[in-house]
């Protein structure tokens, strides 16, 4: 991005306002600190009020307005939410659900990502935008469309499918082998025959279903990728990103993410969620991952959100916590929905940096705040990598495997189990990296993790034996390499090759839980999941007491490889986990940290945070200088509830 500098603003949305606020905008923009704005996300219908017309008076206003005043643009393309007409027009261009219903306009994102007619009006769009614009010298970056999430079911989308499919497949002998179509007499003769997984009378072709999310985000990638090219051959040398939902199941983000020159991402963590700085912390985790290094955080809540059942607003200070954490692990842009909250439509009751309550209000005071506050620590922070020892493995293959029917258990959320396994490492203290079983070096990190991947491909089984025999640690959790990359259970419903890694002999059944059950593990207990193991040469770590399971293994040891049968209730996994990290040689930046309490390394700095609602004092070794309160800690530092220090060693 932009060095010494944090990129700080949001969605800026003045075409809902008379032109006579965007003085009033700027001058609270600048009394904030706010250097970018992100324009015309949802400007389509402004900017192309009918078919061919262009109406950029406006936005070239704007455009020079935040130039004149020292304010950068992000400026997107507004293909997110197509204008009433061409839907009108072009019926073919709105997508179909699993139904066959029609996906009308009146929201947003309302747009089949296969029509080819969508595809054309998109790019003549931003064709024209890029050539009016691309040398202006307000514009920093490119947003590409907003939020791609998209799901079609319609014609269009069958046609693409076919297509997709005949590349993937070649033949379909290789097609009905991969999706197991003897079952069920769903042979196919005719590439023609086939559709995407559409209401039937019962559960559907789990494999063709793998393929059509597989062949969804890839159908959506190409939409990004032709309007990243058209803006890219315009202005080689602006960067392009689009926002990625958080853990959003509609993208694999690590193949998204190789064709953005900047990651970022929406999160909006719950403020009663006492866990909610956890979660933002994963998030952060994950999209540095995706990013290899610095990411954006592209939108955040002010305050409330209007699409939880209750929307609470943030208390004081958390948001200014989870800004400068967001910061702390590894994000060098924090930006919010919106800047002036909307006072019509359907988000009026979302927060924006400019609540209701105006300049004077809770919400923008605080935003000035935060703004000085990134301001002064940049020059330290920008460029800087956050690093961790340990990788957690993710895999949106198998998350969209688990999602499907027919499974041993309803109650199975793979994105709960990731969030469980990444909590008891931030409790513990401990940096994490997310990772692509097989699109990385594994080798770098002492411990790796598996909370769950049900599927796995000998690529990945091959990574995984190569990375424990290289001398790394390996925790892997339950039900993990039970099916290759068609979701074809793998024979004994583990690999051997990892059966004989954990030291398994057999695994003769999966005992899943029901809701609110749990299984005695002898110090612990486990829940959602057990499963019937007969060790070979592994190391029982714990044993399950009682049932049908008595005194068989919850959790084996083979050397440097464990496996883990279950969940383990949080306390006991956090000790697990805890357990290997130290055999693995791997320290949290700081020791002894209090309850609430997160400590991260970026670069020189530490950043000390506190979660909790009470002050809390932390010893930190040594002789550091605050750049957030430029005072100097001797061993300690004291916070205050939500409390933040930013400590470089010494005393300036």
């Amino acid at each position: 991005m932009i060095q010494n500098r944090i990129l700080f603003g949001g969605d800026y949305n003045p075409e809902q306002w008379p032109e006579e606020t965007w003085l009033q905008d700027v001058r609270l923009m600048q009394d904030a600190g706010v250097n970018s704005v992100t324009l015309g996300v949802f400007s389509w219908a402004k900017l192309e009020p009918r078919p061919g017309v262009r109406n950029f008076g406006w936005l070239d206003r704007l455009m020079d307005l935040m130039h004149d005043n020292g304010i950068g643009v992000v400026l997107a393309t507004p293909t997110a939410s197509p204008p009433p007409w061409l839907g009108k027009l072009h019926p073919e261009t709105l997508p179909r659900d699993e139904n066959g219903q029609i996906v009308w306009w009146g929201s947003r994102q309302q747009f089949s990502h296969s029509s080819s007619d969508y595809r054309r009006y998109a790019a003549a769009i931003t064709e024209d935008l890029a050539a009016h614009y691309g040398s202006h010298p307000a514009l920093t970056m490119w947003h590409v469309n907003n939020e791609y999430c998209t799901h079609d079911w319609g014609d269009a989308a069958a046609r693409a499918f076919r297509t997709w499919l005949r590349a993937k497949y070649e033949s379909l002998e290789a097609l009905n082998d991969a999706w197991g179509t003897a079952f069920w007499s769903q042979r196919y003769d005719s590439w023609q025959e086939i559709i995407p997984p559409r209401r039937a009378q019962y559960m559907r072709n789990p494999a063709q279903v793998l393929d059509f999310k597989r062949f969804t985000s890839d159908a959506l990638l190409e939409c990004y990728i032709a309007e990243r090219d058209i803006v890219a051959r315009r202005t080689p040398n602006i960067p392009v990103t689009t926002n990625f939902m958080p853990f959003w199941t509609g993208q694999d983000a690590w193949k998204w993410a190789e064709h953005e020159d900047i990651v970022s991402v929406d999160i909006y963590p719950d403020p009663r969620d006492e866990l909610g700085g956890q979660y933002n912390a994963m998030i952060g985790d994950m999209t540095r991952s995706q990013a290899r290094g610095p990411w954006m955080l592209m939108e955040q809540a002010a305050g409330p959100v209007n699409w939880r059942g209750v929307n609470h607003p943030k208390p004081r200070g958390l948001g200014r916590l989870w800004s400068l954490q967001s910061v702390a692990h590894g994000a060098d842009a924090i930006c919010y929905f919106q800047w002036r909250q909307s006072r019509q439509g359907a988000e009026k009751f979302h927060s924006g940096m400019v609540s209701h309550a105006g300049e004077h209000g809770r919400t923008f005071q605080e935003i000035k705040q935060l703004g000085a506050e990134l301001l002064r620590i940049a020059p330290d922070v920008t460029g800087a990598h956050a690093t961790a020892q340990v990788a957690i493995l993710h895999d949106w293959d198998s998350w969209w495997a688990d999602q499907q029917e027919g499974r041993p258990s309803l109650h199975m959320d793979y994105p709960e189990v990731m969030r469980a396994w990444h909590r008891a490492l931030w409790e513990s203290g401990l940096p994490t990296d997310f990772a692509h079983p097989t699109r990385g070096d594994l080798s770098v990190y002492p411990l790796v993790v598996i909370p769950h991947l049900y599927i796995l491909d000998d690529s990945a089984i091959d990574a995984l034996l190569a990375y424990v025999q290289g001398g790394g640690t390996l925790v892997c959790g339950f039900h993990t390499g039970a099916a290759d990359q068609d979701d074809r259970i793998r024979e004994g419903g583990m690999d051997a090759r990892l059966r004989e890694l954990f030291g398994i002999r057999t695994i003769h059944e999966w005992w899943p839980l029901e809701a609110g059950e749990s299984a005695d593990c002898g110090d612990f207990r486990g829940t959602l999941w057990t499963e019937e193991l007969e060790a070979a040469d592994g190391e029982p770590v714990a044993l399950y007491k009682g049932g049908e399971l008595d005194g068989l293994p919850a959790v084996l040891r083979k050397g440097r490889a464990w496996y883990v049968s279950t969940l383990p209730e949080p306390d006991a996994l956090r000790a697990l986990l805890g357990s290997a990290a130290q055999t693995a040689g791997v320290r949290p930046p700081l020791d002894d940290l209090p309850a609430a309490v997160e400590a991260v390394r970026r670069g020189a700095l530490v950043f000390v945070l506190n979660h909790g609602h009470e002050p809390v004092t932390v010893e930190v070794p040594g002789t550091h200088h605050d750049l957030l309160t430029g005072t100097t800690a001797h061993g300690q530092v004291t916070l205050g509830r939500y409390g933040v220090a930013v400590l470089k060693e010494g005393t300036s």
